[in-house]
C-alpha cells in the first residue's frame, strides 16, 4: 500500500511539473547585457562571405531564464546569418540561459549588389531580443564594396581550368588554377576593385596595363602571371595622403577585416616569367603575398625585365623580391617583414638605388637575413651556377631585427660581382666567425665604399611599416650625390638634394 501511494504522488509530481512551461526557467525582462553594443564584421566584398564573428549575450541575474525570440529585424530577407547555441538559422524561439551563464551567438554575412547600390554601401541589421513588453536590439553593420570578379571557367564535368607553370624536378608538367586575361580584362582601371581567383595570366604576345588608383585583391592560390613574351606595366602615381593614398595601385588578399591587415602568405605572387620583358611598376604597394614579387631571366637577356619605382612590399610569407637570373632595376623601393629574406637574388644584375631593404619580421624565428646575394641553385640533384653580372646597391639601407642582415653564397665557377656604395648595412660578427671572409670585408673598396656598419638608423616604427627616418638617424646626409641626381625625390616626393640621405625617405626638419 505504500509503495503504491509513492508512485500515485510521483506521477502526479511529473504531471505538474509538465503542466508549468516556466518551472525551470523565468522569462527575460529586457536585463540582458551584451559583450558589444555594436557588431561591426569586417569589410566585404560582394557576394563574397565574411568572416565569423561573435556575440556574447549574459544572464547576470540569479535566476534561469528562457528569451522568447531572438532574431534579425530583417528577418529571413536579411543577409546576415546566426548560429545561436549550436543552431542556424535567423530567427529561435525559447532559447535558455542558465543564472550567471551566458551563450555565444555567431555572425556571419553575405550581401549581393542592387542595381541602385553604390560600389561601396554600409549594409545594417540588428539582432533583435524580445519578450512580453521588452525588446533589446543589437546593431550590426558591414561595409561592403563592389567588386569586378575574373577567376577560372569550369567544364561541363566541373573541371577548373588550370595553366602550366613549369616542370619538377621528375621533369612531369606542374599546373594550378588559373586563365588568360581577355583582351577587354588587359586594362585593370579604378573603377572598382577586382578580385581576382587562381592565376590571372597575361598571354604572349600583349600588355596588361594597371591604371593608378587601381585595387586588385587576390583569394588563396591566386596571383598574376606575365608569360614569355608578355609585359605588364603598373602606373600608379604619388598621393598627398599617405594614410589614403588613392592614386597607388594596391595589391593585396581579398580579407578586408582588420585581423587580416598585416597577415602574411595569404595569396600567391606576382609572377614575371623568363621572356617577358620591358614590365614596369610605379607607385605599388604588395601586401601579404607568399613572394610578392617573383622575377625570372635568362643568363643571355639583354632587355630589362622589370623596373621599380616607389614601389612597397610588406608581409610576405616568404620573399618581398625573388630574383632568378633576372634584370631588375628599383629605385625608391622600400621592402620589410619577409618570413625569410626580404630580397632574395640569385644570379642576373640588379641595381638597386635609394631603397630601405630591411626586415622586422616578427611573426616568429627567422633563419634568413634581410638581403640575400648567390650564384648558385641548389636541388635535390644538382648544382646550377647562375652568374651575378651585377648587384649594385647605392645610398640603401640593410637592416633589420637580426644581427647579421647580409648573407653572400659565392660559387667559384660562376661571375660573382657586387658593389654596395655609401649603404647603412647590419652585419654584427662579435664572435669573428667571418673575420677570414673576404667577401665580408667591409673595408675592400672593390666592393664596398663609404659603408656606415652596425648603426641604428633610427626608423619611425619599423614593425608597423613606417621606415621613415628620425631625427640623428646617421643614414641623413650620407648618401652620394651622383645617385641622388638619378634619383632627386623620395618616395614622399620630398627633394633630395643637396644632401641626399640614405634609403626611400629623405628626412625633413619640423620647420619643413
Amino acid at each position: 500500500m505504500r509503495t503504491s501511494s509513492a508512485l500515485l504522488l510521483l506521477l502526479i509530481l511529473v504531471l505538474w511539473s509538465s503542466c508549468r512551461s516556466d518551472f525551470e526557467t523565468v522569462e527575460s525582462t529586457g536585463n540582458l547585457e551584451f559583450s558589444r553594443d555594436t557588431v561591426f564584421l569586417d569589410t566585404i566584398f560582394t557576394n563574397l562571405s565574411s568572416a565569423t564573428h561573435t556575440l556574447k549575450v549574459y544572464n547576470r541575474s540569479n535566476e534561469d531564464i528562457h528569451i522568447p525570440k531572438i532574431e534579425l529585424a530583417q528577418g529571413e530577407s536579411s543577409a546576415y546569418r546566426l548560429n545561436v547555441d549550436g543552431l542556424a538559422g535567423k530567427s529561435f524561439d525559447d532559447i535558455e540561459i542558465l543564472a550567471k551563464d551566458s551563450i555565444y551567438i555567431f555572425i556571419e554575412s553575405t550581401v549581393e549588389l542592387q542595381d541602385n547600390e553604390q560600389q561601396e554601401f554600409l549594409y545594417t541589421d540588428a539582432i533583435q531580443f524580445s519578450s512580453s513588453g521588452h525588446l533589446q536590439e543589437v546593431p550590426v553593420l558591414t561595409l561592403v564594396k563592389d567588386a569586378f570578379f575574373l577567376y577560372p571557367e569550369k567544364d561541363e564535368k566541373g573541371i577548373v581550368e588550370t595553366i602550366p607553370i613549369g616542370t619538377n624536378e621528375e621533369g612531369e608538367e606542374i599546373e594550378v588554377n588559373g586563365f588568360y586575361l581577355k583582351e577587354e580584362h588587359l586594362n585593370l582601371t579604378n573603377e572598382k576593385a577586382y578580385v581576382i581567383y587562381g592565376y590571372a595570366v597575361v598571354p604572349s604576345g600583349k600588355t596588361l596595363t594597371i591604371d593608378e588608383g587601381a585595387r586588385i585583391y587576390f583569394h588563396a592560390n591566386s596571383g598574376i602571371l606575365v608569360s614569355e613574351g608578355a609585359t605588364m606595366n603598373v602606373n600608379g602615381s604619388f598621393s598627398e595622403n599617405r594614410e589614403n593614398p588613392k592614386n597607388q595601385v594596391i595589391f593585396a588578399g581579398d580579407r578586408l577585416g582588420a585581423e587580416f591587415q598585416k597577415t602574411p602568405g595569404q595569396w600567391g605572387t606576382i609572377w614575371f616569367k623568363k621572356g617577358s620583358f620591358n614590365n614596369s611598376m610605379n607607385y605599388t604597394t604588395i601586401l601579404n603575398a607568399t613572394v610578392g614579387i617573383l622575377a625570372e631571366g635568362e643568363s643571355q637577356d639583354t632587355a630589362p625585365l622589370l623596373q621599380l619605382k616607389n614601389t612597397q612590399i610588406y608581409n610576405s610569407g616568404i620573399n618581398g623580391l625573388r630574383g632568378v637570373a633576372a634584370r631588375v632595376t628599383a629605385e625608391n623601393l622600400v621592402v620589410n617583414n619577409s618570413g625569410q629574406a626580404s630580397v632574395h637574388l640569385t644570379g642576373g644584375s640588379y641595381e638597386f638605388k635609394h631603397s630601405t631593404l630591411v626586415n622586422y619580421w616578427g611573426q616568429g624565428f627567422r633563419l634568413y637575413p634581410a638581403v640575400i646575394l648567390e650564384n648558385e641553385i641548389q636541388t635535390s640533384a644538382n648544382v646550377q651556377t647562375i652568374g651575378l653580372e651585377k648587384a649594385l646597391f647605392s645610398n640603401c639601407i640593410i637592416y633589420g631585427n637580426e644581427k647579421q642582415e647580409l648573407y653572400l653564397n659565392q660559387n667559384e665557377n660562376a661571375t660573382f660581382n657586387f658593389e654596395f656604395r655609401n649603404c647603412l648595412i647590419r652585419f654584427e660578427d662579435s664572435a669573428g666567425s667571418f673575420s677570414n671572409e673576404p667577401l665580408y670585408n667591409f673595408t675592400n673598396e672593390d666592393h664596398y665604399r663609404e659603408i656606415i656598419l652596425n648603426e641604428n638608423p633610427f626608423f619611425w616604427n619599423a614593425n608597423e611599416n613606417n621606415l621613415r627616418l628620425q631625427a640623428g638617424s646617421p643614414a641623413i646626409d650620407f648618401g652620394n650625390i651622383s645617385t641622388a641626381n638619378e634619383v632627386p625625390f623620395d618616395i614622399l616626393q620630398v627633394s633630395r638634394i643637396p644632401e641626399p640621405d640614405l634609403g626611400a625617405y629623405e628626412w625633413k626638419s619640423p620647420e619643413e
